[in-house]
Parts: structure tokens; sequence; C-alpha cells
């Protein structure tokens, strides 16, 4: 009888994404929730789940976000469901909508400051301005109670090593009136032992 040897070999493990490649959204009136992503995100409509004969499809679009100057197959998808349930104004916790929230980074303080001022503009509500230590954000809703937050990241000298001490970092901000846009730059750096400075532009 041939001898059992033992396995030393490493037990599978899961391959790490490189990133998460889009979200699906179920939305009560695909029309609504359209002028918000395109109008008040401003993402753009790439495609269309389009019928096909024999198959009942739901009404579906896709959209992508300018990723340098190019767009992909879609960053977010919408799916009109009927059911979903009547929106609510988005909270960090205890709220009725599965999905918390979905964040839209820009591409640098000067575009997030411009955002700002044209969400302002529209009358959109802030639901919380704050500056995490990896991030300044805002968050607002979108027609179905899902969060939107907007952010631009800090750089990465500034948070990578101590993200845990970066996340335990909040400042809340005012949510209304000039102050929701004014945006300091004196941001403290985690794992550093000199402060690093936010590019202010």
């Amino acid at each position: 009888m041939a001898d059992r040897k033992t396995s030393t070999a490493a037990a599978p493990q899961a391959v790490a994404p490189r990133r998460i490649n889009h979200i699906v959204l179920n939305v009560r009136d695909i029309e609504e929730s359209h002028q918000f992503w395109t109008e008040i995100v401003g993402l753009k409509q790439v495609a269309t789940l389009r019928p096909r004969p024999g198959v009942t499809l739901p009404k579906m679009r896709f959209y992508s976000a300018d990723h340098e100057g190019k767009y992909t197959h879609h960053d977010i998808a919408l799916v009109e469901s009927p059911n979903v349930p009547a929106p609510t104004d988005w909270k960090l916790s205890g709220g009725s909508v599965a999905v918390n929230h979905i964040a839209m980074q820009l591409s640098d303080r000067e575009a997030w400051l411009k955002q700002l001022e044209f969400l302002q503009s529209r009358g959109v509500k802030f639901n919380w301005r704050v500056n995490h230590g990896v991030t300044h954000s805002v968050y607002i809703n979108d027609p179905n109670g899902y969060g939107v937050e907007f952010l631009y990241e800090l750089p990465r000298e500034m948070w990578e090593n101590d993200i845990q001490g970066a996340i335990d970092y909040l400042e809340n901000l005012p949510t209304e009136g000039p102050e929701a846009l004014v945006d300091r730059t004196d941001s403290p750096s985690f794992g550093q032992r000199e402060p690093v400075a936010v590019p202010a532009e």
C-alpha cells in the first residue's frame, strides 16, 4: 500500500480583482433616473438593451464615465423595476435601500469644486459634506434613495502608510450656503512624520 503524503500545498485562494467593473441599479422610473445620471452626475449613455424576438427583456440602459477622453461599455447600468420602494433622503446608516451609496471620483480638486458649485446651482440637497482622511466628499440622493458621493482623492502619500488612521478621521462640514463650497487644503497626513500638503489649484 502506497504511503499517503501530507499535502503541504497552500489552500486555494480567491484571485483579487483589479477593480470593480460596473454596478447595476434597479430604478422605479428609468426616464427620471436617466435624467439624474446624465444631467446631474454627468455620465454618458452608451447603449440600451434592445428588444429581441421571443425574449422578454426589461428597460435597461448603460452609462459610462469619462475615462481620459474614452468611454467604456458601462460603469453604471439602470434597470427599470417599478417595485423599488419610494425614496427617502440618504443617510449613512438606517436606510431602506440595499445599496448605500455609489462614489463618483472627480479628476482633481478643481473639478470637484466646480461640481459642488453646479450641484448647488441646480438646487441639489447636500446630505453630508465631509473631509475623510482619504477623500473630500459630498453625498447627495439619486431619485431612488441611493446615495451618490462625489469626491476627490487625497494623494496616496497622505494615507497609504496608515489606512486605518485615515479612515478613522472625519471632519463634518456645512451643507448649505457659500460655506458648503469651501474646501480647505490643510488635511492631516497619516503614517507620515511630516505633513503632506493637498495640491491647491
